[in-house]
């Protein structure tokens, strides 16, 4: 046992420049993931600025339970994610499915770059370009739409559409970025597979459902259990710049609802409180999703 632990402390002192280097991202981590969860149990206290906060058990979540908006905050979370995972999730794998198939190399990369770049880009940024984009007086959609004779349409203002465009710009962000996992483990077939199925006499479509398709299975699985735990995160950067007035009713959230309790009424543990329901909530989908994959097809998360 003591040969055993030396064994490690010595191959820790020669790697030590990793762990060096490893540890930026450990205290990221730390001080902005695992310190806050200490903190959620100020959902528990009635807070004060001057003095020693009181233990007040159950109260502020009775009190957010029976608040009329919760109601209508929690149902737009849970439409405006449900519609992101089942209407985006196909789209990452279907644009590397498409990127397999370009035969020039410069050109596959060319396409990899530019569809990568949104996801660099701030929601602020990105609420620009589709606010020019969607534009009732200049944008390309209402100047497609005035050229076969319609009459425009403000978008962004309307309550039937406005979680539409969410979806929408949040597939434009991420359809990049989110495919390179699934472009890694197309690469990483191995061609003797690809050659076996030509002889064998397998089209396109034979290799793409049999060999392909398979391949993308377990990133798959990964992938859908992970965004069903984050159902209940509908993005707050990006209803932040596409709220407004007219709209805020359909795309409200729980996280708006928690930033505008906690940090503009000041209202700390009641907000501490309606945030560590939805950790909950996530953390149960999580387990959850993952244990049923387990049990239906032997794969989960981990």
């Amino acid at each position: 046992m003591i040969i055993n632990a030396n064994a490690k402390v010595k191959k820790i002192w020669t790697d030590k420049m990793l762990y060096v280097m490893l540890l930026p991202a450990m205290i990221y981590f730390f001080v902005l993931h695992v310190w806050p969860i200490i903190g959620m149990k100020l959902a528990f206290y009635e807070y004060r600025i001057l003095g020693t906060n009181v233990f007040v058990g159950m109260k502020y979540f009775k009190e957010l339970f029976s608040t009329p908006i919760f109601s209508q905050v929690l149902a737009n979370t849970l439409i405006i994610s449900a519609m992101k995972i089942f209407l985006i999730f196909p789209i990452p794998i279907i644009f590397a499915l498409m990127l397999n198939e370009f035969m020039n190399g410069k050109f596959r990369k060319a396409v990899q770059v530019i569809s990568y770049l949104p996801h660099f880009l701030s929601w602020v940024v990105i609420a620009g370009i589709w606010f020019e984009f969607l534009s009732p007086s200049t944008g390309v959609i209402n100047e497609i739409i005035q050229f076969f004779g319609f009459p425009t349409h403000d978008f962004l203002t309307d309550k039937s559409s406005i979680r539409w465009i969410l979806v929408a710009s949040e597939a434009w962000r991420g359809i990049g970025w989110d495919s390179i996992l699934f472009l890694a483990a197309i690469l990483g077939i191995s061609p003797s597979l690809y050659e076996a199925a030509y002889v064998d006499g397998a089209n396109r479509w034979h290799i793409i459902t049999r060999i392909v398709l398979p391949a993308l299975y377990v990133p798959m699985v990964t992938i859908f259990i992970l965004n069903v735990g984050f159902i209940m995160n509908a993005g707050l950067d990006q209803v932040l710049n596409f709220t407004n007035d007219s709209v805020n009713s359909q795309i409200d959230i729980i996280d708006t609802y928690v930033y505008r309790m906690g940090l503009l009424n000041g209202q700390y543990s009641f907000a501490t409180a309606a945030n560590l329901f939805k950790s909950v909530i996530g953390v149960v989908l999580v387990l959850s999703t993952h244990f049923i994959s387990k049990k239906l097809t032997s794969k989960g998360a981990w």
